[in-house]
């Protein structure tokens, strides 16, 4: 079936239309929040056309990440509502705007979900995630739990053709974070990384840290399942509760990366980090924690360091590791569902409670019966 017998054949008929006047209005499905603690709401919107500079997608894959759900419980608030969630977005580019090549048409890509002007004094300083006026899909704008997403040309990155499509969604942040973490924890050849917390993250961290040289890679969490998942990946599996004591005996690791978001989980980090040890944190954390500089930083020379999106170019690595075969999501994606806002609820709740599975991908071309 054709990429466009798909989007036809789809419950709910996709891509709807209606008059308004003179003129006819293409309807797309989408799931919006609208305020914080609520659920998802099934909603239908006018699709955005392309303007100058921009791309069309008909969504295919759009993974569902742990901030959606503090998106949606209001964890880290949000002043851009109602908006439509997922940054984790691939598909098919159906149309152009002007200045984009005709060409591109057809072409599968996965988006960058960092929308900057690439030229200001911060993105060229600090990087294009502090750019002066940022933008950020699902978030700020439009996000991919739709059937349709418009978006600059520069944020759509090819596929290559050895990714699956929900592969190439969920590596856009799970994994393009993950690879940014560790560019911030410096790591080298050689030496070694504790991965807090293996979910679509993490499960990424593990398989990044050991194509980036890692000699030993750990993996942390609370999940037998997941542990057991890392341990094949080659990580080794430490439960949550022995985390600090199994990492101390170990003699630590250089490079810790904070995945879960937990102020107990960085707490056990950075007593747990060796001399000269780099304590990457990344997960969203609420409410604040206590911090001896002497004795938490300065007598093991420990660096607490920040890890906030990743840049453009850090896709592009990503896409060359998955293609030199070091990197694999197949036992990462472990759900797939369509566009219905009962589905994707319970996909969150689940993941607000840390239950089982990993990373779930919604597929809106996908039939709901």
């Amino acid at each position: 079936m054709s990429h466009t017998d798909r989007a036809t054949a789809a419950a709910g008929r996709p891509h709807r239309s209606r008059t308004l006047g003179h003129a006819e209005e293409v309807i797309t499905r989408a799931l919006q929040l609208t305020r914080a603690g609520n659920p998802l709401e099934f909603v239908d919107a006018p699709t955005v056309p392309p303007g100058p500079g921009e791309v069309q997608l008909s969504v295919e894959a759009a993974g569902i990440c742990h901030s959606d759900v503090h998106y949606r419980s209001g964890l880290r608030e949000l002043d851009t509502l109602p908006v439509v969630p997922g940054h984790e977005t691939a598909g098919t580019i159906t149309a152009v705007g002007e200045g984009v090549s005709n060409q591109l048409i057809g072409t599968r890509v996965a988006l960058h979900y960092v929308i900057s002007c690439g030229t200001c004094v911060r993105c060229e300083r600090y990087g294009e995630q502090f750019c002066e006026t940022y933008d950020m899909l699902g978030v700020t704008r439009q996000g991919g739990f739709a059937d349709t997403i418009t978006v600059p040309a520069r944020n759509a990155v090819p596929i290559p053709d050895v990714i699956p499509t929900p592969h190439a969604a969920v590596m856009m942040c799970s994994t393009a974070t993950a690879l940014h973490a560790l560019h911030q924890g410096r790591l080298e050849p050689g030496q070694s990384v504790a991965v807090f917390g293996v979910g679509g993250l993490g499960m990424s961290a593990v398989q990044l840290a050991s194509a980036l040289g890692a000699v030993h890679v750990f993996a942390v969490d609370i999940d037998e399942i997941r542990l057991a998942t890392a341990a094949d990946l080659g990580a080794a599996p430490i439960f949550s509760d022995r985390a600090g004591e199994v990492l101390r005996e170990a003699g630590g690791a250089d490079v810790a990366l904070d995945l879960v978001g937990s102020l107990d989980v960085l707490r056990t980090a950075i007593d747990a980090a060796p001399p000269g040890g780099r304590v990457v944190s990344v997960g969203l954390t609420h409410g604040t924690t206590a911090l001896d500089p002497f004795a938490d930083l300065i007598t093991r020379e420990v660096e607490l360091i920040g890890s906030n999106d990743h840049l453009l170019e850090e896709i592009h690595e990503v896409f060359a590791i998955a293609e030199a075969g070091r990197l694999s999501l197949d036992r990462v994606v472990t759900g797939r569902i369509p566009l219905d806002a009962v589905g994707v609820n319970r996909v969150m709740d689940a993941m607000e409670g840390y239950g089982p599975g990993i990373r779930t991908v919604i597929e809106p071309q996908s039939a709901t019966d």
